[in-house]
């Protein structure tokens, strides 16, 4: 499903023009987006969490030429399914 999908799904659900379901779920991407960027952590039960996790810099490889290059340290979004929706797609794809 991609973000135009979503928002005729929440027009559909919610007996909403395609505008104001656009806002809506812009609204929420907005949000999510902003909390993740604070370094807050979002919990949505029977869904997931999302979270920024830190990773170190390390000395890595350029695979073309072989050169040692630094990588800096860096911050990543990471996405930890919740239990419901892990049995959910695991009984369905059983």
């Amino acid at each position: 499903m991609n973000k135009a999908q979503l928002i005729t799904l929440v027009s559909e659900k919610t007996n909403v023009t395609q505008k104001v379901a656009k806002v809506i779920v812009d609204t929420l991407f907005d949000g999510m987006k902003e909390s993740l960027e604070k370094g807050d952590r979002i919990e949505i039960r029977g869904f997931g969490s999302f979270v920024v996790r830190s990773y170190g810099g390390y000395k890595g490889r350029n695979p073309k030429t072989g050169e040692i290059v630094d990588v800096p340290p860096k911050k990543l979004p990471f996405f930890k399914v919740g239990k419901e929706l892990k049995e959910m797609v695991n009984t369905v794809a059983g």
